[in-house]
């Protein structure tokens, strides 16, 4: 029998990566366990040419390490099960596939498959749960900003009022799916859709399904001219109801997005922060991009 590989990034979980990592200590798991700081694999063709076929690796972390590697490894064929241990913050991955932090490692081979790109700035990434464009960009950048000054306990969904109060203010978006243009004038954000949650637990297209056999991607627009409905609204994101909002929410799925706003807004791609974009593009598995 293998072994298992755990690989954790110390500087995720506001620098507890490696210590909740190690929480896998007190787990049964039945095979020899060692662990393998993930920022020091500088070469993951050689690091899997390394294993035997019966190895296996535990990712541990969040949203962003499972991001990280997805992006690292996607190009590399190897046959070794890859499980993920939930130590992040959001989770929303764990929460979209029905697990939770703490909870036995889970097999995601099949996660890490027929992911969707998305290109910004001319460059292409794959991502595991959403692009996040308006003022869920907005949030992740006054996170990084908070989190750069050492100052704890960052609440997107407080930041995300504020911005609605007046540090982010609403863009015209053009979104096309699949070829159908339609313009949304007062959009406060247009996220594209892998699974169904992002933000922490907000589950923004409750019937997207990451498993599909279609491979859709679905892509969410809140526009609304009224700061004071949208702030009533905000809370429904986080248990679905907000797609009841149809005056104000729309949602649409395909297999090829591009939205383009009239001004440059902070985009996030599975938490991870571009400034000053204008636009995105992205491709499922089976638009011939990806």
């Amino acid at each position: 029998m293998g072994k298992y590989y755990a690989l954790y990034n110390p500087r995720s979980s506001n620098g507890k990566g490696e210590e909740k990592a190690h929480r896998l200590d007190h787990i049964t798991l039945n095979r020899e366990l060692e662990y393998v700081d993930i920022t020091k694999i500088t070469d993951y063709k050689e690091f899997f040419g390394k294993l035997s076929e019966d190895d296996g690796i535990i990712l541990c972390g969040g949203d962003g390490t499972l991001s990280h590697f997805a992006n690292d490894t996607y190009s590399i064929p190897y046959s070794n099960e890859v499980l993920f241990f939930g130590c992040g913050i959001g989770n929303d991955f764990l929460r979209d596939i029905g697990g939770g932090q703490g909870d036995r490692p889970i097999p995601i081979n099949k996660y890490l498959r027929n992911l969707p790109t998305v290109t910004v700035k001319g460059k292409t990434y794959h991502f595991i749960n959403n692009v996040g464009f308006g003022i869920d960009g907005y949030c992740t950048m006054v996170g990084d900003e908070m989190r750069a000054q050492h100052k704890g306990n960052i609440n997107y969904a407080a930041i995300a009022i504020r911005g609605m109060l007046g540090g982010f203010h609403p863009v015209t978006a053009i979104i096309t799916v699949d070829g159908k243009t339609e313009t949304f004038r007062h959009t406060w954000l247009a996220p594209t859709m892998n699974g169904r949650y992002y933000g922490g637990g907000m589950m923004a297209a409750p019937e997207q399904d990451r498993l599909n056999p279609e491979h859709k991607v679905s892509v969410l627009v809140i526009h609304q001219r009224s700061k004071i409905k949208t702030l009533t609204t905000f809370p429904s994101l986080f248990t679905g109801e907000h797609v009841k909002h149809t005056d104000m929410v729309r949602i649409f799925t395909g297999h090829t997005v591009k939205v383009v706003f009239d001004r440059p807004s902070p985009l996030q791609i599975d938490g991870e922060t571009i400034r000053d974009v204008t636009e995105y593009e992205v491709h499922s598995a089976v638009s011939g991009q990806s």
